[in-house]
């Protein structure tokens, strides 16, 4: 618990910072998911556009230090790997 007036602003600071970090990881999971719903509708158009807002979700959540930068990218190269695949 926190002891002195500057941890507990630390402490309430913490739990927005986790509500917010919370709701990105959320908005980007979301938009790897749509991604892969187009990978699997067979749709390369639409699967590459969404592509492109789920890649900077993902670097989002990179930048701030949700995710590793390398989680990130590696996540994006899979996406972009199965939409390549497609016919």
């Amino acid at each position: 618990m926190a002891n002195h007036k500057s941890s507990e602003k630390r402490a309430k600071q913490d739990i927005k910072k986790n509500l917010v970090n919370k709701m990105n990881e959320s908005k980007s999971k979301t938009a790897v998911k749509k991604v892969r719903d187009a990978i699997t509708a067979g749709d390369k158009k639409e699967a590459a556009t969404l592509l492109s807002n789920a890649q900077a979700e993902l670097r989002k959540l990179a930048k701030t230090g949700v995710i590793k930068l390398a989680t990130a990218a590696r996540r994006t190269s899979r996406l972009a790997t199965q939409i390549n695949n497609l016919k």
